[in-house]
């Protein structure tokens, strides 16, 4: 799972570094020190709130510095590549540095031209890690004994716009990994049956998986990266693959709805469920912070 020191992807993932990680982020433990001294920068070349944020709440908690740098204020708007800013940067003595890009495989690639410590924050429909050991923590906190983390048993559905989701394809490997049954929801364009190669079943039909789903995980359609472009139209999308309220009303008994943000209210998940008794979607981002810390200390300090 990780690289040396960096976290780049959840293809590999490993049940026991997984554990290791959120049994760590669970107990939130530290003492506020452990990366006094240190520099992160947040190297941001694609939009973000929570991811970015929360990487920022989680150095600076821990005592290390933090510089944050998105596209817009940096000299890849003026030209300069990837590997050039990140050369830079690093240069400047920076201990790790936390990447998004649009382009997948950027942070495998600056992590095989760098020396310091890079976590993948997102890379275009590739992945992002650090998501996928979050919405871990929240199925584990919600259903198990969390000295054990096992999920074995659960069946987790991740629904929506799947083929553009860096989100989806680390959740997959790390929930497999983990023990859960993972299977795949959405209309043919956004959840085809290739996706199957990843281990798990694909369907087009919610409503005849939705009372066996321990918890649904919806997704943002991206419409940045193509998603939605042969929809007829978002009101369609909703009523045959968004959580209603009469959706969530056919859910298990202690079922829970997750969302990774950003949420659009009335098109993948309906307010009403979104505030409602089945949501940890605040969870997760809480729970996002407590994951990046584990991520950072483990990957500056070890």
């Amino acid at each position: 799972m990780w690289n040396d020191r960096s976290l780049l992807s959840m293809n590999l993932a490993d049940a026991d570094q997984a554990r290791s990680l959120l049994a760590a982020a669970h107990a939130d433990s530290w003492k506020g020190d452990e990366l006094a001294g240190k520099a992160v920068a947040n190297v941001f070349f694609e939009d973000s709130t929570r991811t970015r944020v929360s990487f920022s709440i989680a150095a600076q908690t821990l005592g290390a510095k933090v510089v944050d740098l998105t596209s817009a204020g940096s000299s890849v708007a003026k030209g300069e590549t990837l590997l050039d800013t990140a050369w830079t940067i690093e240069a400047m003595g920076v201990d790790a540095m936390v990447v998004r890009a649009g382009q997948s495989g950027a942070a495998e690639l600056i992590d095989r031209h760098t020396h310091c410590a890079i976590i993948n924050a997102g890379d275009g429909t590739h992945q992002h890690p650090t998501q996928a050991l979050t919405d871990a923590l929240a199925i584990g906190r919600s259903f198990t004994r969390e000295e054990d983390w096992d999920l074995s048993g659960l069946n987790i559905a991740i629904v929506g716009d799947v083929v553009s989701s860096r989100v989806a394809r680390s959740n997959v490997r790390l929930l497999q990994a983990l023990g859960a049954t993972v299977v795949l929801v959405g209309p043919p364009s956004m959840a085809p049956s290739s996706l199957q190669s990843l281990g798990c079943s694909v369907t087009s039909d919610f409503d005849s998986v939705i009372d066996q789903c321990d918890a649904a995980m919806m997704l943002r359609i991206q419409f940045e990266r193509g998603g939605g472009s042969v929809l007829a139209s978002t009101r369609e999308y909703h009523q045959r693959y968004g959580m209603s309220e009469a959706r969530a009303a056919h859910m298990k008994d202690g079922a829970i709805v997750m969302h990774p943000g950003p949420m659009n209210r009335g098109v993948e998940i309906a307010a009403a469920v979104a505030d409602g008794e089945r949501s940890v979607i605040l969870d997760q981002v809480a729970g996002g912070v407590l994951v990046r810390k584990a991520a950072l200390v483990h990957a500056i300090n070890q």
